[in-house]
């Protein structure tokens, strides 16, 4: 076999440049099994180096099966590299394995992909293949036992891949055209309105710590009483609750009612938001 024919397979097999391929056949005699080694050996040293880059970009994906459904993202540093093909069709496996492992991150990375090789391994791969800094971010599954799950995706990439996507559980016996018009609605909801919880006792208390340091800072210069100061802080603290709190919202579709005002208008039993989550590319 001429060098060429053998660089053109290392390329094949490896993914990877000319460049490299005819190094890495010089450094292995000509020998392909050891020059794929070579370039893996190496393709994890410029993997490491990358890693210290941002990735702002990338795509968020979503899976379902009977059982559950799964959202996740997969970040780069560019737009462009979020629509290259060997991205996209590593980020369709990557979310059915995630929904498979119920985005346990440990399971995931160690699945076995449909080469044979682990997720990490293929994510080491395409870093060095792309040239970009490629990370496995959020992810969430959720059960679809005694509940319905409701998808959204806003800016849509490809089908089943956006720059924003949302899965809503709703806990309900009914199977009418109505609910799953509002488990619609809900997704978009969310996807508009950003909620921190399902309701107020659910919004993490670090969040709440930040946003009263935040109007402490805001109302350190004001020259008010301290008792006011303390009736304003309170004040804001309060909304803030209430605009991040999903059924306390205003609800998009009608700003004149709250989320939880939507729901009692539906008159349909037991209705129940069990969970949710909202992935944006770049938040």
């Amino acid at each position: 076999m001429a060098d060429i024919e053998k660089i053109k397979k290392l390329r094949s097999l490896s993914g990877a440049g000319f460049k490299d391929c005819s190094s890495a056949l010089d450094e292995s005699s000509g020998d392909i099994d050891k020059a794929i080694e070579i370039l893996r050996i190496k393709g994890i040293s410029k993997a490491s180096k990358k890693m210290s880059r941002v990735a702002n970009e990338g795509v968020v994906i979503i899976s379902e099966n009977n059982e559950k459904t799964s959202i996740i993202e997969l970040n780069c540093e560019t737009d462009f590299v979020a629509k290259n093909e060997d991205f996209i069709n590593f980020a369709k496996e990557l979310s059915e394995i995630n929904n498979s492992v119920s985005s346990d991150k440990k399971k995931l990375l160690l699945f076995n992909m449909k080469n044979g090789k682990t997720v990490d391994e293929n994510l080491l791969a395409l870093i060095s293949k792309i040239g970009e800094k490629i990370t496995i971010g959020r992810s969430k599954t959720l059960n679809n036992s005694n509940s319905k799950v409701f998808k959204y995706h806003h800016t849509v990439i490809k089908e089943n891949l956006s720059k924003l996507g949302v899965i809503v559980s709703i806990y309900t016996s009914d199977n009418s055209e109505q609910i799953n018009i509002f488990g619609k609605q809900l997704s978009m909801h969310i996807a508009a309105s950003n909620p921190l919880a399902i309701d107020i006792d659910g919004i993490n208390p670090e969040d709440i710590r930040k946003e009263q340091e935040l109007v402490r800072e805001e109302l350190k210069n004001s020259g008010k009483p301290l008792e006011i100061i303390e009736k304003i802080s309170l004040g804001k603290i309060n909304k803030f609750k209430e605009e991040n709190s999903l059924l306390n919202q205003q609800w998009v579709m009608e700003p004149k009612k709250k989320v939880k005002d939507v729901i009692k208008d539906l008159k349909l039993e037991k209705l129940i938001i069990k969970d949710f989550s909202r992935i944006k590319i770049g938040e």
